[in-house]
């Protein structure tokens, strides 16, 4: 997993509430196990349309998401967040998340902020572009704020193990990996009470 700390770019003026999994990536994605090209069908149903936002150009590649309440809500499909990571997408901004998106997000390197519904619409407002343009916006996990150059500043709170995993960019194999010498002192430990156990040559 890559560390996340400061991310900084246009963002998705999507808004839409209640957007359930199926929504984010429909179910006849689901039968790649890969990561891998599933940023194709995000959102698939919706890009039908003409005019959306997820291929208007001027917010290609934008790795901010401002969402709606209830973000994320239906299905448990770890897909979901699979599509957004393949997208681009680094950080979802929402009034509100499902806990099970929120967790798959997670797990996954992406960051779900939860901002209240006027910070939301304001920050809408700046992605859509105040001066007719898409303006930036700046999220530092480190301090916790969402701020933009229009001097709107917004704290966000955050679980503080999973600070410190998007931080570091841990994961759980990560996690693990960062105990090897306290797991390779209880194996030699364990060797030697119970010498029946280790696997001969």
């Amino acid at each position: 997993m890559e560390k996340l700390n400061v991310v900084d770019g246009r963002a998705y003026p999507f808004g839409m509430k209640n957007v359930d999994t199926d929504i984010v990536i429909p179910a006849h994605w689901l039968k790649t196990i890969s990561r891998s090209g599933l940023g194709k069908g995000a959102f698939e149903v919706l890009r039908k349309e003409p005019g959306n936002v997820f291929d208007d150009p001027a917010y290609a590649g934008s790795p901010i998401l401002i969402a709606g309440d209830n973000f994320g809500c239906g299905s448990s499909r770890e897909h979901a967040a699979w599509a957004l990571g393949d997208l681009g997408i680094k950080v979802v901004i929402a009034p509100s998340f499902s806990d099970i998106f929120s967790g798959n997000a997670f797990k996954n390197g992406i960051l779900t902020v939860v901002l209240p519904q006027d910070a939301v619409d304001r920050l809408l407002e700046v992605a859509q572009g105040i001066n007719g343009t898409p303006d930036p916006i700046h999220i530092d996990l480190e301090h916790q704020t969402v701020t933009t150059q229009f001097q709107d500043r917004f704290s966000f709170e955050i679980d503080p193990f999973r600070k410190h995993c998007l931080l570091g960019g841990l994961d759980e194999i990560g996690l693990t990996l960062g105990q090897a010498g306290m797991i390779s002192a209880f194996e030699a430990k364990d060797a030697g009470l119970r010498p029946w156990l280790v696997p001969q040559a």
